[in-house]
């Protein structure tokens, strides 16, 4: 299935709240990997928003980082401001 521009902006935001969680602890993409048993290219993929992760990689992600699975989409559906400027890194 092909993914659209606005849902790009979901994953995109998702990926957002990966990292941000990932940062907070000080954690570089490799050692959340390592925690959670992915590659580090994985992560990356999924913090650009490149991937459309299944709801047992969030689970995942939650457990190593310590949080709710609701905290990855906090800011989604996102509110129109957002939409106009996503948060890219």
């Amino acid at each position: 299935m092909e993914i659209t521009e606005e849902e790009k902006k979901y994953l995109i935001e998702l990926g957002n709240q990966v990292r941000d969680l990932r940062h907070s602890k000080a954690w570089t993409q490799k050692t959340l990997g390592k925690k959670a048993g992915m590659n580090r290219g994985y992560i990356s993929d999924i913090e650009r928003g490149a991937r459309n992760v299944a709801f047992l990689t969030l689970v995942k992600l939650a457990e190593t980082l310590n949080c709710d699975v609701a905290a990855f989409t906090q800011n989604i559906p996102i509110n129109k401001e957002r939409i106009k400027n996503p948060k890219i890194h």
